[in-house]
């Protein structure tokens, strides 16, 4: 039920009687988009307030990247067991980057997949770390060969909440006006999960099983009721990707890219 409920909030069975679509939501043949690796970690990772040397406003977080290695394909339905730790710590100036590695693996001890979630914690910056890694995973200077558009709904913040990211940012006016926002946003792992299925229906033909790999960084914000617009190059064993919003023109996802099998 948890992954049927993931895809909705992605933007699934919008098309709804489309036999490539019903293979998300309906049972006969049913597939697993790879992004829905990041929905059973989120027990591992309500720890993070509660570590050691961790002390944050949580009013004032935003998701800065997201990277997910898949290391099988998922099935449709699995017993798993999830570990957390703090990978890496990065000083950004105004804010803290907060690396959480969630390694996954099923009940037979088999990996499955492992996220890294990196949180940009504003005002928790200038400690004097290291400022991290460069953004990779450029686009090439050419037209992409691929470009798709995955219209939102309104309540769409409201659906993939469903799915266990009960942020308040993405359902509460007076939150997110704390966070600096005039109306709830939708989640940022919602827009990682869009751009996913765009590139995995028109790229990959559908096939779920040739993502091995992917990041993002996240560039924007969207709206509910917002149109994204992914842009997608193909580049040997990589499609590079990007994506913003077609009613304002603004990034949402950057250096980003799927690795494939």
């Amino acid at each position: 039920m948890g992954r049927k409920v993931f895809v909705v909030g992605v933007g699934a069975g919008a098309r709804a009687t489309e036999p490539k679509e019903l293979e998300y939501t309906y049972e006969k043949n049913l597939k697993v988009l790879p992004s829905y690796g990041v929905i059973p970690v989120f027990g591992a990772m309500g720890g993070l307030g509660a570590m050691p040397g961790v002390s944050i406003n949580f009013a004032l977080v935003l998701h800065g990247e997201q990277d997910i290695e898949i290391h099988r394909p998922i099935p449709p339905e699995a017993k798993v067991r999830s570990s957390a730790r703090l990978a890496n710590l990065y000083d950004k100036g105004k804010a803290a980057l907060i690396v959480m590695e969630v390694a996954t693996k099923l009940e037979s001890g088999e990996p499955l997949f492992t996220n890294r979630f990196s949180i940009f914690a504003r005002g928790e910056g200038g400690f004097g770390g290291d400022s991290g890694p460069r953004p990779g995973n450029e686009p090439p200077a050419r037209k992409p060969d691929v470009v798709a558009e995955s219209p939102t709904l309104p309540q769409q913040a409201l659906l993939y909440r469903l799915s266990g990211d009960k942020n308040p940012l993405h359902a509460d006016p007076e939150f997110a006006k704390l966070g600096g926002f005039d109306r709830p946003i939708l989640h940022g792992l919602c827009s990682f999960g869009i751009v996913c299925k765009a590139v995995v229906d028109h790229c990959l033909g559908g096939d779920v099983n040739k993502v091995a790999r992917y990041q993002a960084r996240f560039a924007g914000v969207v709206f509910p009721g917002e149109t994204l617009v992914t842009s997608a190059w193909q580049d040997g064993k990589q499609i590079l990707i990007q994506a913003g919003t077609k009613e304002r023109s603004s990034p949402v996802i950057s250096n980003a890219a799927i690795t494939l099998r």
